[in-house]
């Protein structure tokens, strides 16, 4: 009766322990979207206008970006809220521009607007029909807000923004391919079409569809040395379908580190639902031969990237993409 006792106490604390590390799991990974520093913030109202621009990409070569600013305070936040105070001139953040690669306002734009059926509230408009000839002679179509020339990397941050895919996203469920570009937000550690970075590397997080069937779309993230070669994936394990003419919430965490000690994790919540998570990587988040990594140095938060093939397929059935954004904020932890 003893050794049963005691065999039965043993497994007793056996279990509890594991309850324990499993709830603490759970508790690290709720808490990863609190802390750090709020660096900017905005829902687009207030006086945040869109201006033009030209300039070249820091670090590119001669070839001509068109892009826009946005510029102004929303004052309807209380602080960490002026575009050019709070985020351009930011010495913790980095250079915010929306960035085309081409193109012209017949085929793609970006507007500040009132959001449809609720006219009081404004969102930035991404609005995409068309491809055309861009950089390296490539036909795709790109429309993306970008942060570039952060000074010292980020290493560690969380971002939030709330999303709305307008429902002709829904006519990419009878895409004849599968979806294995349509970009959304991407991450730089660090740039590597910059003739002097040695190490470049990407983690994309983009919407897919993983075969010609029709099916629900889903997300898929994917991280790549310069060059273009995979380091991993995760588009096999999310089985949340992207919600489409519905608001969500989106909000990720990016940790730099190696195999052991990198992160990526997002979730979502549509409106009046739970939040979900989609991904919970742990790998690199850095170049696999980088001998000193020093964060992240460029990214675009906001993104409508693709192919030439499936901006037509949308194109050929008069439907048009366009995403809205909303309440940005961005949170730098080191």
């Amino acid at each position: 009766m003893k050794r049963n006792s005691l065999l039965l106490l043993i497994f007793s604390i056996l279990i509890i322990t594991s309850c324990a590390v499993k709830k603490e799991e759970k508790l690290n990974a709720n808490n990863l979207f609190t802390g750090g520093e709020l660096i900017f913030q905005t829902g687009f109202e207030g006086t945040s206008k869109l201006v033009p621009r030209t300039r070249n990409k820091p670090g590119s070569d001669s070839h001509s970006y068109d892009t826009d600013d946005i510029i102004g305070v929303d004052n309807t936040l209380a602080g960490h809220n002026d575009w050019v105070k709070d985020f351009d001139e930011n010495p913790k953040a980095g250079e915010f521009m929306i960035e085309y690669t081409g193109g012209d306002s017949t085929k793609r734009y970006v507007k500040i607007i009132p959001e449809p059926n609720n006219p009081k509230n404004h969102v930035l408009q991404f609005w995409l029909n068309d491809w055309w000839l861009a950089t390296e002679n490539q036909k795709k179509a790109r429309i993306q807000a970008d942060v570039y020339g952060i000074k010292s990397g980020f290493r560690e941050f969380h971002q939030s923004v709330r999303v709305f895919l307008n429902d002709d996203f829904k006519a990419l469920e009878k895409y004849p391919d599968p979806i294995t570009w349509l970009t959304i937000s991407e991450f730089w550690n660090n740039e590597w079409w910059v003739a002097t970075e040695k190490y470049g590397f990407r983690v994309t997080l983009g919407i897919g569809k993983p075969t010609a069937a029709e099916s629900k779309l889903h997300f898929i993230l994917n991280a790549e040395d310069a060059g273009q070669k995979e380091v991993w994936n995760d588009n096999n394990h999310s089985k949340v379908a992207v919600p489409i003419g519905k608001w969500f919430i989106m909000d990720y965490y990016f940790k730099e580190g190696d195999d052991k000690t990198g992160r990526f994790y997002m979730t979502i919540t549509p409106d009046g639902e739970k939040k979900q998570v989609i991904f919970d990587v742990t790998g690199f988040t850095h170049n696999t031969y980088d001998p000193a990594p020093n964060g992240v140095t460029g990214y675009s938060p906001l993104k409508l990237y693709t192919s030439k093939e499936l901006v037509q397929f949308i194109k050929d059935q008069n439907k048009t993409l366009q995403i809205y954004w909303d309440d940005f904020k961005l949170w730098r932890i080191k």
